[in-house]
Order: structure tokens, then C-alpha cells, then sequence
């Protein structure tokens, strides 16, 4: 079973990083982090990396919900989706797939929220 499902756009890396927040923002999540991985590393490491930005999503009635049915299910949030540029103009968004990641929690509760997270996550990635 795929982990993430992923979708190539023809844009800016800045602009894609927009919309992705936009489509994010009608399925109901905001945006908690966003890590940009390429700065970081060039930080950290003084390397050159791509353009690479993580943005951790959440939609807020889903979480409490998700908390709710599995206290600790906070080790699994925020969801994921990631912006990676590796072709100038060519950007690739993936998004955590939260069925796939929470096959390791027996919580029947759990399955059914995340199924239906997946499902926005999913419109999110198809709408770009």
C-alpha cells in the first residue's frame, strides 16, 4: 500500500505553494508548520538542495475527533503534504496518505476519521 499520492504541476514553486495552501484551506486545514528544507539544510549542513518545503495540515474538528478516539495519535500529526521542486517549473506535492500511516493503530474510530481525512487530502492533491 502507497504511503503518500502525489501530483506534478507546472508553476512556480512559490505559486504552487500557494495554491496548495488555498485547496488546503476549502477542505478545512490550515496550515500549522511549514519547514523549508532546502534553507535548513544549507543552515545546518551548508548544502545545496532543491527546493523542498514541508507543510504540516491540519483541520482542527478532525484532529480533536482523531484525539478523541486515540490520545496518542498526536505522534501522527499534523498530516504532511510536502512541495519539492527538482526541475525548475516542474513541482511535485505529495500528501500523507493517514489510512496508510494508521494501519498500525487497532482503533476502528481512528480508521473511519482518517479514511475520511484521506479522502480531502486526496481532493486536495486531484483539484491542482
Amino acid at each position: 500500500m502507497e504511503y503518500y499520492f502525489n501530483k506534478t504541476i507546472n508553476d512556480s514553486f512559490e505559486n504552487a505553494i500557494e495554491k496548495v495552501t488555498e485547496a488546503l484551506k476549502v477542505e478545512g486545514f490550515g496550515i500549522l508548520t511549514e519547514i523549508d528544507i532546502k534553507a535548513i539544510l544549507k543552515k545546518k549542513l551548508d548544502v545545496d538542495y532543491y527546493n523542498y518545503t514541508i507543510l504540516g495540515a491540519c483541520n482542527p474538528p478532525f484532529a480533536y475527533k482523531a484525539l478523541l478516539a486515540e490520545d496518542k495519535i498526536g505522534t501522527m500529526l499534523p498530516c504532511n503534504v510536502i512541495v519539492q521542486e527538482k526541475v525548475k517549473g516542474q513541482v511535485e506535492v505529495s500528501a500523507v496518505d493517514p489510512a496508510a500511516s494508521m494501519q498500525a493503530v487497532d482503533n476502528v474510530a481512528l480508521t473511519e476519521i482518517a479514511t475520511e481525512i484521506r479522502d480531502r487530502l486526496q481532493k486536495v492533491i486531484n483539484t491542482l
